[in-house]
């Protein structure tokens, strides 16, 4: 898995699937508030009409000559629930996300939030 504090270096590089295929290139990342862990990516692919953000799982990532490679083909990412390029995820929207890739879920103990946008501290 990334590291929460190394994510940064991959932010506006290609994201490519398990064949080696761009799905997109690398928006933000969102945690998991439970462990603070990186949990899913966000990755701006391109559709004919218009460009939207996908959320993309973490859990089994490695890095390719000079990109993250997740390890899930390109149509099922594409597919994937998503925002517009200046939205959020409503909370209501989240387990719309985990269904997607049979990923289980259930927020937190007081009903809080499963994912939070991994905010990078700020330059000096």
């Amino acid at each position: 898995m990334f590291e929460a504090g190394g994510i940064r270096e991959w932010r506006g590089h290609d994201v490519v699937d398990a064949g080696g295929h761009k799905i997109g290139t690398l928006e933000s990342v969102h945690v998991d508030t439970a462990t603070d862990q990186p949990s899913f990516a966000t990755v701006t692919v391109v559709l004919p009409t218009r460009r939207r953000l996908v959320f993309v799982p973490l859990s089994d990532p490695t890095v390719g000559p000079g990109c993250p490679k997740v390890p899930l083909p390109e149509s099922r990412v594409k597919h994937a629930p998503g925002i517009d390029t200046d939205g959020e995820l409503p909370a209501e929207d989240e387990a719309a996300v985990f269904a997607h890739y049979g990923l289980t879920y259930a927020p937190g103990t007081g009903g809080e939030r499963r994912l939070a946008l991994r905010q990078e501290p700020s330059g000096p």
